[in-house]
């Protein structure tokens, strides 16, 4: 209730992008009598989720520390650091730089080159709230990759050597995301696939060195111990 009272200011925010292109007499339509509330319950809802994750991973935080033990509790503490500065990352690089992107993508094929027809791009506001938000989520879900693939290799549920031997797995699922979630442009879905196989190459190299200190570390230990 509390987002719904600001819905138009969070309209206004997710429009923001598509009114970064200067466009002339720049607005949206509503085509239903239903729509425009339709669209504040939307908006409210995602923001009122977005708003209250903070706070709800901060309690299961807080609720599974207490029954670890301290090695444990580092490696938790610092995959919940990790995925907060993912998350934010990923978020406002999509929300000022890829979002504006797809948008002139999607408006300069609106646009014709000759004068044989003319088309004028009027988008529903329903459509572009429910496709900016649909961005938003899947790229919040996909900065999570990094701290999920740290976290199987350290509690050594895959190894190393698996990681490796299945590259070319990880870049079909990579092309397989960017196929699904990206308008349908060849460049688009380039420039989607790098990142996403560049950040599961960054988690097996942070693999492999971790993995070279914990046999440092084994070393050391034993060393000491004889």
């Amino acid at each position: 209730m509390t987002c719904y009272c600001f819905s138009e200011e969070f309209v206004f925010l997710l429009a923001k992008p598509f009114l970064v292109l200067r466009i002339e007499k720049a607005s949206f339509i509503c085509t239903q009598m239903t729509e425009a509330l339709k669209t504040y319950m939307q908006i409210s809802l995602s923001f009122a989720l977005f708003f209250c994750f903070p706070f709800l991973s901060y309690q299961i935080w807080c609720f599974v520390i207490p029954s670890c033990y301290k090695t444990q509790r580092v490696q938790w503490t610092k995959l919940f650091y990790l995925s907060v500065i993912c998350f934010l990352l990923v978020f406002f690089l999509i929300y000022y730089w890829v979002v504006p992107i797809i948008w002139n993508f999607l408006f300069t094929l609106n646009t014709t080159s000759t004068n044989l027809l003319h088309i004028q791009l009027q988008p529903k506001i329903y459509d572009y709230i429910l496709l900016t938000v649909h961005i938003l989520f899947v790229s919040s879900i996909c900065s999570q990759v990094p701290v999920f693939m740290i976290f199987l290799i350290e509690s050594k549920r895959i190894s190393v050597k698996t990681c490796i031997k299945n590259r070319r797995s990880f870049l079909f699922f990579s092309v397989l995301i960017a196929a699904f979630f990206t308008p349908p442009d060849i460049w688009f879905q380039f420039f989607c696939v790098l990142p996403i196989y560049g950040v599961i190459e960054l988690a097996i190299f942070y693999a492999f060195i971790w993995q070279i200190s914990q046999v440092r570390q084994n070393e050391t230990t034993e060393n000491q111990i004889k």
